[in-house]
């Protein structure tokens, strides 16, 4: 097995696994707030961030797991941060919406439809003027439908600055729509990049479901504009996971299963048909059939991942609260006398 194979395998089953383990903690109660997850989608964080350098920036959207564990965050301090403890990244105060790590090159995430788009611009500006580093800016397809999304599209060509805006669209069809699952966009485009593209920024779509595509995909457009050649889209097509619905995560079928890409299948229905688009079942398959990996290797590097997302856990757990002095540190005035 080659360390490429190792590691990308390692790095998708580590946002698998993460994010289990984060619906696992919330139907025990320990996790009181809303959350998202990035099931389904890991191909792409994987991919995305290994064509990154550490002087790049990155900026994300409310399903921001993935992206954090794919740029390298230590899975403990996420947690403790969701779970709102001392030990989290922020100290427990942005939660799992805002979740960050500067030290990673991911100085913020936002929680608003759209809303990363001008910082992750604002930040290629800077990028542009210190003459080191790019900006990638991740947003779903309902980010299209916001005026962010075209005042930072105009602003970024017009001063060339170094950015890739990844749209993720996990869109579900309109026929396929049910209640309690987010609503996608409603764009009059067939094609996103056709809107990108009239802008005159160079756009194309890759397959969310293959990693090889996409790690091509990427390496060439982050080398496209660290290289002086302005913005660029890509439109990433990706499927919805069955269980990212509107009120809380679920797990249809249970957690994911190696032996569902050995031909098991789950004992839900829309788990089978989602299998098909499923880029860490896919990529398994591809590697097996290669010859690049066996099921001993899979289970051994699983395992080391199920243990590191237990370590983590409890990391999160043992955390203290924040002490209520803390409400008052990182604040922009100091606290006033009582009237």
């Amino acid at each position: 097995m080659s360390a490429n194979v190792s590691s990308n395998l390692a790095a998708m089953l580590k946002i698998r696994r993460f994010e289990e383990q984060c619906i696992a903690m919330a139907r025990a109660g320990k996790l009181p707030g809303h959350y998202h997850v990035y099931i389904g989608q890991e191909a792409t964080a994987v991919a995305a961030c290994a064509a990154l350098k550490p002087e790049d920036f990155l900026f994300s959207t409310w399903r921001n797991h993935g992206h954090l564990l794919a740029r390298g965050a230590s899975p403990g301090k996420m947690l403790a941060e969701i779970l709102g403890r001392s030990g989290g990244y922020a100290g427990g105060k942005s939660g799992t919406l805002h979740l960050s790590a500067n030290d990673l090159g991911m100085p913020t995430t936002s929680a608003l439809v759209g809303g990363s788009l001008p910082l992750a611009t604002g930040a290629a500006l800077a990028c542009k003027r210190q003459g080191k580093g790019i900006a990638v800016a991740f947003f779903g397809d309902a980010g299209l439908e916001e005026g962010a999304f075209y005042e930072s599209m105009i602003i970024a060509q017009v001063w060339q600055v170094p950015i890739l805006f990844v749209c993720e669209n996990n869109s579900i069809p309109p026929k396929d729509r049910k209640r309690g699952q987010y609503t996608s966009s409603t764009l009059p485009a067939q094609r996103l990049g056709d809107v990108t593209q009239s802008l005159q920024i160079p756009s194309e779509a890759v397959d969310g479901t293959d990693l090889t595509a996409m790690e091509e995909c990427f390496k060439r457009l982050t080398a496209e504009v660290r290289n002086g050649g302005g913005p660029r889209f890509v439109e990433v097509c990706c499927s919805r996971w069955p269980g990212n619905i509107m009120t809380w995560p679920e797990l249809p079928g249970g957690d994911w299963q190696i032996d569902w890409a050995f031909g098991g299948k789950p004992d839900v229905d829309a788990m089978v048909a989602w299998l098909s688009s499923d880029p860490l079942s896919l990529y398994l398959k591809k590697q097996l059939a290669a010859g690049a990996l066996d099921r001993t290797q899979i289970e051994a590097i699983d395992a080391a991942v199920k243990k590191e997302m237990t370590g983590a856990a409890q990391f999160a757990l043992d955390s203290a609260f924040p002490e209520a002095s803390e409400a008052y540190r990182h604040v922009f005035a100091a606290q006033e006398s009582a009237l």
